[in-house]
């Protein structure tokens, strides 16, 4: 995944990084790119399963009565910011380095904005999503990356130089 430079934070995780200072807080100037193991694979399937199935998905307008917010799903509910904030936060309590897991916003198939989690690995970057149940890396995802956290710093984000074609047209004669 090539970057292209600083970006701007979502307005939402602006908003989480000042309620929720811990979570933004620290960085590295070393960060990490884990290594994929068995173990560690078997950690990525569990946890994008089990917070997949225990979140009910919920917009943030029906939740909050507001367009986008970025929080914890602590009530059992939330739009996909809360999905991959939560299998950051599970992966995190697991042992995996925090430079590793980084939030990312994407367009999806419907060219909206959508909220994943990447995990860097020496097998590539790895995407776990709330929208396809696949672990898979970022590569073979239908979405189009726009940006992410910087792997140095959690408040910062990262702009994405995604180039690859996700159309294919048909020509008729």
């Amino acid at each position: 995944m090539a970057m292209a430079g600083s970006a701007s934070a979502p307005v939402g995780h602006k908003v989480f990084c000042t309620e929720n200072p811990q979570a933004c807080r620290g960085g590295t100037d070393s960060p990490v790119v884990v290594k994929l193991t068995r173990e560690r694979w078997d950690d990525l399937i569990r946890i994008n399963d089990a917070v997949n199935a225990e979140i009910r998905p919920v917009t943030d307008q029906e939740l909050y009565g507001v367009a986008e917010y970025w929080t914890y799903p602590d009530a059992g509910a939330g739009d996909c910011e809360e999905f991959a904030l939560e299998k950051q936060r599970r992966l995190a309590r697991a042992g995996w380095p925090a430079s590793a897991l980084l939030l990312a916003v994407v367009k999806d198939l419907k060219n909206e904005g959508h909220a994943v989690l990447i995990v860097r690995t020496d097998q590539g970057d790895i995407v776990l999503d709330n929208q396809i149940e696949a672990v898979l890396p970022w590569y073979s995802t239908p979405y189009r990356f726009v940006k992410r956290q910087s792997t140095t710093q959690p408040a910062r984000w990262t702009a994405i130089s995604d180039t690859r074609v996700t159309t294919v047209a048909s020509i008729g004669k």
